[in-house]
């Protein structure tokens, strides 16, 4: 499953739900690994926001991402719909605070990302999978999450309304149900809301184009809804877009009662945590990394994996023993690692994760290019345990840039940055 973008920038112009300012909207491809990023290019320098739950600032009735003073609003609308159709990296320009709201759903933006104008990228994408049932809850809301091969969203509402009640809704989530079936569904409100809303700094842009408004009795004249489930669809398009913020694509089946952006942030937040864990934990043995790297002895150079984040980050061990064979002559009675295998070794580590991140890696083979600000710090002798801590830093097609760190008992022995390509064997 490949990481996708678009092939060319798409607008649309409209004003903010909230602030019910006029705003124009771009959005723009970016490489491998991006994620979806907002731009505020209104701004001196125009900021950049990253859509993560990390930058979640607020949560009442729309949820709002800031990063250094820069902020942007109501975000779940076109992340869902980004989410929705498969896209994983996009750079979103913003003239102001707030996408538009368009028609208060997700079709304005799905409208404009036919299949036509999505493009499949190198990196395979990023996958967090339930491996065990838990359950997040958040005031009112709860959410059980349990193991599933694929993403599958059911949401149960209930208000204190003739049109509403009690609701209940169940997806699996991909593009074509997505467009179909969640894309449409419409933001809700009571009338009885609306001025302490707009007293409150919200919902100055609602109108009866993008808001399907409610009287105490049924729909307020002149709105008609496109189901007659219409609101617990549109809770469903809200948690695929704050759940857009794990910046992962999710196999699991969530069945949601009473959710909102405040429960869905949070199952964001736990969803985050556990692929953290997940991609720490991950080991890769002796066995395992023969099958990738087609170094023998004497010069594999690493015993075991111990941490390892897909295309981003890798952390191997190499057990430094009197038994190396060049040991013997380097040098005789004062064995010293020769640094230029500190840095093969790294190298190595550096080439589990770059072979890791392509399509048929027994198929492939790691040559490195180049090496840069290489540095010794201290010597490395028998007993010694090298850790070495590898970072990407860009990835473009064949060709990695990597940052990588050796120490020993947590000091620093050795670092370099090293530039690779992966080609056939």
């Amino acid at each position: 499953m490949k990481q996708q973008t678009l092939t060319s920038a798409i607008e649309l112009e409209g004003k903010g739900l909230h602030t019910g300012e006029s705003v124009r909207m771009v959005i723009r491809p970016a490489p491998d690994d991006s994620g979806i990023v907002f731009r505020r290019v209104d701004l001196d320098g125009c900021p950049e926001i990253s859509a993560s739950v990390d930058n979640v600032v607020n949560m009442e009735r729309g949820t709002v991402l800031e990063r250094d003073g820069a902020r942007v609003r109501t975000t779940e609308h076109l992340l869902s719909a980004l989410a929705g159709v498969g896209i994983d990296n996009a750079v979103v320009d913003l003239t102001g605070e707030e996408p538009p709201a368009a028609d208060g759903s997700a079709a304005s933006f799905v409208e404009l990302l036919p299949d036509s104008v999505i493009e499949r990228q190198e990196s395979e994408a990023p996958v967090w999978t339930c491996e065990e049932p838990f359950v997040v809850e958040e005031g009112s809301a709860r959410y059980a999450v349990v193991p599933d091969s694929t993403l599958r969203i059911s949401a149960s509402i209930e208000f204190e309304h003739p049109l509403i009640s009690r609701q209940h809704a169940s997806y699996v989530i991909d593009p074509g149900i997505y467009r179909e079936a969640v894309a449409r569904a419409r933001t809700f409100g009571f009338l009885h809301e609306a001025e302490q809303l707009r007293a409150s700094g919200l919902a100055r842009g609602a109108d009866l184009g993008n808001t399907v408004v409610l009287t105490p009795d049924g729909l307020y004249a002149g709105v008609e809804l496109r189901f007659a489930d219409e609101f617990v669809r549109h809770k469903i398009l809200d948690i695929i877009g704050d759940l857009a913020l794990t910046g992962v694509r999710i196999h699991a089946q969530i069945v949601a009662e009473r959710p909102g952006h405040r429960g869905n942030v949070a199952l964001a937040r736990e969803i985050t945590e556990r692929t953290r864990r997940q991609r720490s934990a991950r080991r890769v043995d002796i066995e395992q990394i023969f099958q990738i790297l087609p170094h023998r002895y004497p010069f594999l150079l690493v015993d075991r994996v111990i941490e390892y984040e897909r295309a981003k980050r890798i952390v191997g061990i190499k057990n430094v023993t009197i038994n190396e064979p060049f040991f013997i002559g380097h040098f005789p009675g004062l064995p010293i690692m020769p640094g230029v295998l500190i840095i093969e070794a790294m190298a190595q580590v550096g080439g589990l994760l770059l072979m890791d991140s392509v399509e048929n890696p027994e198929e492939k083979i790691v040559y490195f290019m180049s090496l840069d600000n290489v540095k010794f710090r201290r010597p490395v002798t028998p007993g010694d345990q090298l850790v070495f801590e590898l970072e990407m830093l860009q990835m473009r097609r064949s060709v990695c840039r990597m940052k990588g760190v050796g120490r020993v008992d947590g000091t620093v022995v050795a670092e370099a940055e090293m530039m690779a390509q992966v080609v056939d064997r």
